[in-house]
């Protein structure tokens, strides 16, 4: 029995091993996927509303312009704060360099030798090739978006098909259709509370900027907000980079940490204390988890899967509750207090 155990257990493992290298490998294609899944779920409502007063393929064609021109929005936002930095970067290089060299000098006078090595081979554009870098990126979703876009349009036309074949299915297709409509809603309600903590992230960024005179104070709110999508990575980097963009404009590292607190603060507020209150308890995740999904999609996809891992993790802690045998997995998963 406890040899039988074991090979079960090691056939698991190496399964669940494989899963992931095929999820690597074939990310291409199960990225788009799972994004449509997403998507599909979110925009059905507006979708089945349409068709109920209009021909299916006239609501499909609206509910798919509506969609592409918010998806183009935010990543033309996304996009422009960004080249807005870089250009703001190109045109201060030299200061850049120039306090750069300043502190590692300083940093040399108090013993710190490395200073030294570093401020020799420290060039200014690389941070310059790294905003660059992004904004490449971004133009690079075009094929992303294209074959997403594919598997949204056909996905469409196949909701109801595949919901009247699930309720033909006897006791188990109706517990697929239940946990699927529960977690299409999660996502919709997971979405709709991200972006208004998204909007509201971006516009207290924007008045911080202004109050302490950052230069840049839209960019930074639209920064802000567009990364808010992504927990934990996204505020970060929407903190670090005024940070840096402030030691330059203003030469004083006291400054630049009153704004890294500031912000850091606001993030935190926002996050950790209003967003959790608005969720409720429907979309309650353990944050330990929420952490290690966006960093393990992250991992297997890049940006796409930082953005997707934690709706992965609703689906999945979603899905598990339906079922008695692995609603322990749902428990330990979520971020509710059963006592």
């Amino acid at each position: 029995m406890t040899e039988t155990r074991s090979a079960d257990f090691l056939i698991g493992v190496c399964a669940v091993i494989l899963g992931l290298a095929g999820l690597v490998i074939a990310s291409s294609l199960f990225a788009p996927v799972f994004f449509a899944l997403f998507i599909i779920a979110i925009v059905w409502p507006l979708q089945k509303t349409l068709q109920q007063r209009i021909p299916q393929l006239v609501a499909l064609a609206i509910t798919l312009i509506i969609t592409v021109v918010v998806i183009g929005s935010l990543l033309s936002l996304t996009v422009w704060g960004f080249t807005r930095a870089g250009q703001w970067m190109l045109g201060n290089a030299s200061r850049f360099q120039e306090l750069y060299l300043l502190k590692a000098q300083w940093l040399e006078s108090h013993g710190i030798v490395l200073a030294g090595v570093f401020a020799n081979q420290f060039d200014v554009n690389w941070l310059v090739r790294l905003f660059q870098g992004f904004v490449l990126w971004a133009n690079s979703l075009a094929g992303f978006v294209v074959v997403t876009f594919i598997f949204v349009l056909l996905g469409l036309l196949e909701v109801e098909v595949i919901a009247r074949k699930l309720g033909h299915m006897g006791d188990w297709g109706l517990r697929v259709r239940a946990a699927s409509t529960d977690i299409a809603y999660k996502f919709r309600r997971y979405m709709g509370v991200r972006t208004l903590m998204s909007i509201m992230t971006g516009i207290v960024l924007w008045a911080f900027a202004r109050v302490t005179g950052l230069e840049l104070a839209v960019a930074w709110g639209v920064i802000g907000f567009s990364l808010n999508y992504i927990p934990f990575i996204g505020p970060l980097i929407a903190t670090i980079l005024p940070t840096v963009f402030a030691v330059v404009q203003f030469e004083s590292l006291q400054t630049a940490a009153i704004v890294f607190g500031g912000m850091n603060l606001i993030q935190f507020l926002i996050g950790s204390y209003l967003e959790p209150r608005i969720a409720g308890n429907a979309l309650a995740v353990s944050p330990f988890m929420v952490l290690f999904a966006v960093f393990f999609w992250s991992f297997l996809w890049g940006i796409p899967g930082a953005f997707i891992g934690v709706p992965l993790l609703i689906a999945i802690i979603t899905f598990c509750a339906h079922y008695p045998s692995s609603r322990w997995i749902a428990a330990l998963l979520s971020g509710k207090d059963e006592a």
